[in-house]
């Protein structure tokens, strides 16, 4: 009987002709192994140590046509034991299907005219309390007063808040892994925690049943696609989680980085770009493990990097998504990772990929996707999560204004846009999952709060917005990752209070989701803000300028860092100000003349469209 097919189908016209399909079943390394079907070429048939595996490599040419051909595992079989046992013939045929490419447009993709909305599945919304618990399943515990164990929410709950995406100007969604994480509950700093984050795979070809399932997710993705919003993916290739049925009966044991006693990656990026750097070094960043209850996949390995690249294939063949985010970018091996990116970039031209490198430099951090370095290693990884961009906005915000300090920071750090190939690939944010949360960061300032976000939706880049930063949540990670990741008031049926709707939200709340909403809409509404150039000014006097503009439209954005108001003269932006006469702030409607100071309020960013 067979276990496992990975993967569960394929299809015909693909680019690339070659499939390989992993066969789990009890001892059947000794079986023969057919296809007879038109345009189906079975080249090779390998055995591994474990015997109860058998890995096909099929070749499908140009005219195969789509539809279902049977893998035939034929021969004999022991029956019973010692002088009893006996030779018994069998002969097994397993139905594989080939289907017909859909003619819907595939991966959009995602670019700087998006806004992205990163949620948790499991925190944002229960809009399906029939999935929350399965019998059988490592973990089925589900308590909403217990911040480590699973809360319910699941793809349901994404699809009944669509509405609310597209009122606040969100045009992509970036969900945390749902694919299953059938996992144990494990033991993080003596408190036990659940996989609720979803990033110890157990299985790639399930979505979690408890956020649904293969067919919510589908659902989700149409429904998505229906009311114009995109769907990124959150893609894990380091490492899988300690239940994956893969690591439960192992092909063989290099499959995973294997250490002579368990060794931790060192988290450190350094030693991979670093010309000094030791091979030891490198080896721990990138083959030791990111925790132990996360096995380190060995991407070395053929069958392991075919099987993590047809599964991403899979993925966006089978369910229609735009675009990747790919978590420890920095720790896989990187020129494998090119080849995955090669591959998915083939096959879908308009997708979009960035990884997660959490470096500690611009330099550094351009080292892990195309850039402009000479350097013995080339990445084409296309963009990143901009931690760089993330650091500096933060110091900008609780920094006094100095040489290098406060708005300079943003200032210098775009500076170095000359490292990438192309900047506007990078994904920006205040804040997500692992991070502390805005609002607290910036001292619950709300004029600190309303300038990262004028900064985050007028800069370069594709603007990410972590969910609930519209509704004032906030928190640090002090005790644990849970804090920042609270439930969405609202999304559970025992709520007393729906943050959702107008009337739920507080006055506060209320002005912060207007105050994101407009601005959001008007970004999406103007290719300069989203899809111009950006010029920006050295900040003087606590003061930081700079414009977005095409040969359409031009957008000056000033942000005064400064605790007392201040009287900006114009004449040094003369440069990108040209003819025009006036400048009206876009969220407020008042006009300002070029010709006379811009008096600006302490603490305040203003965006101004310029006419005339």
């Amino acid at each position: 009987m067979i276990k496992h097919l990975a993967p569960l189908n394929w299809w015909v016209g693909m680019k690339d002709p070659r499939l390989q399909v992993i066969v789990h079943a009890e001892n059947i390394a000794s079986a023969d192994v057919s296809i007879e079907y038109p345009g189906i070429a079975l080249e090779n048939v390998h055995k591994v140590e474990n015997p109860n595996y058998l890995i096909l490599d099929l070749k499908i040419s140009p005219e195969c046509r789509a539809g279902t051909f049977h893998i035939t595992l034929s021969g004999e079989t022991n029956t019973g034991n010692g002088r009893r046992s006996s030779l018994k013939k069998f002969s097994q045929a397993i139905p594989y299907e080939l289907r017909s490419r859909s003619d819907f447009v595939k991966a959009q993709g995602a670019d700087a005219s998006d806004l992205v909305y990163l949620l948790l599945p499991d925190r944002f919304a229960n809009g399906d309390p029939s999935n929350d618990r399965f019998v059988g399943l490592a973990d089925s515990k589900v308590d909403r007063t217990n911040p480590f164990l699973r809360h319910g929410g699941d793809l349901q709950g994404v699809i009944d808040h669509l509405d609310y995406f597209k009122e606040l100007g969100v045009t992509a969604l970036w969900l945390n892994p749902v694919i299953e994480n059938d996992q144990p509950l494990t033991d993080e700093g003596g408190e036990l925690r659940s996989a609720y984050h979803g990033y110890g795979f157990t299985d790639h070809y399930q979505v979690d049943k408890r956020l649904g399932g293969n067919e919510a997710y589908k659902k989700l993705v149409d429904a998505a696609h229906a009311n114009g919003l995109k769907i990124i993916q959150d893609a894990v290739y380091n490492h899988a989680g300690i239940n994956h049925w893969l690591l439960r009966d192992m092909p063989d044991k290099n499959w995973l980085h294997q250490w002579p006693t368990y060794t931790n990656t060192s988290y450190k990026e350094q030693p991979i770009p670093d010309p000094h750097g030791s091979d030891l070094d490198r080896k721990v960043t990138s083959d030791g493990w990111f925790v132990p209850f996360l096995p380190d996949w060995n991407q070395g390995n053929p069958y392991v990097a075919n099987y993590l690249l047809q599964h991403a294939l899979w993925t966006v063949e089978y369910f229609g998504i735009d675009a990747w985010r790919v978590d420890t970018y920095m720790y896989n091996d990187l020129d494998y990772m090119n080849r995955v990116n090669s591959a998915l970039l083939a096959e879908y031209p308009d997708l979009h990929i960035f990884g997660e490198n959490w470096t500690k430099s611009v330099p550094n951090q351009a080292y892990f996707q195309e850039n402009n370095l000479q350097v013995p290693f080339k990445s084409n990884l296309p963009g990143a999560c901009d931690f760089q961009t993330y650091y500096a906005i933060n110091d900008a915000l609780n920094q006094k204004f100095g040489w290098d300090e406060g708005v300079n920071r943003i200032y210098q750090t775009l500076g170095l846009d000359y490292l990438y190939r192309d900047p506007m690939k990078n994904v920006v944010f205040l804040d997500n999952h692992d991070t502390d949360r805005f609002l607290s960061v910036v001292g619950e300032n709300m004029n600190n709060y309303r300038m990262g976000l004028i900064w985050l939706l007028t800069t370069r880049g594709i603007p990410q917005l972590y969910y609930g930063t519209e509704i004032l949540m906030k928190n640090f990670k002090n005790p644990s990752d849970a804090e920042v990741r609270r439930d969405f008031p609202g999304g559970f049926p025992d709520d007393k209070v729906n943050k959702f709707i107008e009337t739920g939200r507080n006055g506060a709340e209320n002005e912060a989701f207007d105050f994101v909403k407009k601005l959001a809409n008007y970004r999406k509404n103007t290719p300069a803000l989203h899809s111009g150039k950006l010029m920006q000014f050295v900040p003087a006097d606590g003061v930081y300028v700079y414009f977005r503009y095409d040969e359409e439209k031009t957008i000056m954005v000033v942000m005064n860092s400064n605790d007392k108001s201040f009287s900006l003269e114009t004449g040094r932006f003369q440069e990108r100000l040209g003819t025009f006469a006036r400048a009206v702030d876009v969220l407020s409607g008042l006009v300002h003349p070029l010709d006379k100071p811009i008096n600006l309020e302490a603490r305040t960013a203003y965006v101004l469209e310029l006419g005339n």
